[in-house]
């Protein structure tokens, strides 16, 4: 196995033999490309799970002025879903998810593989593992992620919130539709742009300065993120931790199989167990399920005001003439359709969404990963 590092141990009597024991070795390419992989699967089979959740809800975060009559009620959803099934069938439910699967195999993938080099830089032994060290982990890895991969979540979002139907569209394809009319757009300078937008005026040359454009909402998507990462993976680590207390595991967690308690063993003779994290017997799968669900509940409450902000900047360019809308200027727009309230529309729809999409992640990441990694 490429990934584990073999370590030769000995005895001080000269006629005996020399062992090999396996060590996971996180720096290896081969773990870095299998946990990718297994991040991009997980990610992949979250977003499929909830992708009809997820466009319903970007028509009510955006408040798409057809569907505005259906936000604040579970009826309302069912409502907007309804709509949705008569106007384009069940692909509609579905419009935008191919970006959304180009966006969150490397989203995830960079995620998880983030997470795991950065916990192990932070966390390198059991004396490390403390809550700040976890929530930094876990945030450092989400604003890795979302850097790279932000453009697509742009095109994703404009996709999903788009109802309206044109010729073009079906003859050049939605998604070169909606690239080419992200890029075109050529907002008036004012004001109240973001000092950012001023700045690349003054400075990028004209064609250079339209890639800026699929940057929208980029701010409040790194507030946000931090929260949200953060929180989703401590509350992941400390879920599993409570899981593994003598109260619960012996319905939480599964018996170790023989090859973990043989590399459990010689890595604990070999003196080269640091971290214990990687030799724990796996939880169940309700176990493992229940504390991805709870992780996702936890974060999504954190951070979702940032993301309301995000998705209105984010489609600034179709309700606002292409103009670019600051974070503070979307926040006082938010702020006066709903007060207090508009930074939480979705949120029910969002609980939804995001529990089960991050139980699956989670979920499918530790078996595919596990299973990866045999």
């Amino acid at each position: 196995m490429a990934q584990l590092r073999a370590v030769t141990t000995a005895s001080g009597d000269d006629h005996t033999t020399s062992k090999q024991v396996d060590v996971i070795d996180k720096r290896s390419m081969s773990y870095v490309v299998r946990s990718g992989v297994a991040g991009g699967i997980a990610g992949s089979a979250a977003k499929t799970l909830i992708a009809p959740f997820d466009r319903i809800k970007i028509l009510f975060q955006t408040s798409n002025p057809d569907f505005v009559q259906y936000r604040g009620s579970l009826k309302g959803f069912f409502q907007a879903a309804r709509a949705i099934w008569r106007t384009d069938g069940v692909t509609g439910l579905f419009q935008g998810h191919s970006v959304t699967l180009l966006r969150i195999f490397p989203y995830a993938a960079i995620k998880f593989v983030a997470y795991e080099q950065i916990r192990a830089l932070l966390i390198p032994s059991d004396q490390y593992e403390t809550a700040v060290r976890r929530f930094m982990a876990g945030s450092l890895s989400g604003l890795a992620s979302v850097c790279c991969t932000y453009p697509l979540d742009l095109i994703r979002v404009r996709m999903a919130f788009d109802t309206r139907h044109f010729v073009h569209t079906r003859q050049h394809g939605r998604l070169r539709y909606t690239v080419s009319s992200i890029y075109n757009e050529s907002p008036p300078s004012r004001p109240s742009d973001p000092k950012w937008v001023r700045f690349m005026r003054r400075v990028m040359p004209h064609h250079v300065l339209h890639i800026s454009n699929f940057y929208r909402g980029f701010y409040p998507t790194i507030l946000g993120m931090i929260p949200y990462a953060g929180v989703s993976f401590y509350t992941h680590d400390a879920i599993h931790d409570v899981f593994r207390l003598p109260w619960f595991r012996e319905w939480t967690v599964q018996q170790p199989s023989q090859s973990l308690k043989n590399r459990r063993d010689k890595a604990t003779k070999a003196g080269k167990v640091q971290s214990t994290r990687d030799l724990r017997a796996p939880l169940t799968a309700p176990a493992q399920l229940i504390a991805g669900g709870l992780a996702g509940m936890c974060s999504q409450t954190s951070a979702y005001p940032f993301e309301v902000i995000r998705r209105r900047m984010q489609v600034g360019g179709i309700m606002n003439k292409g103009e670019f809308l600051s974070f503070k200027d979307t926040t006082k727009l938010i702020w006066k359709e709903s007060g207090i309230r508009g930074f939480f529309v979705g949120l029910s729809i969002g609980y939804m969404k995001v529990i089960p999409m991050v139980s699956c992640s989670f979920f499918v990441y530790e078996r595919t990963k596990a299973w990866l990694l045999k």
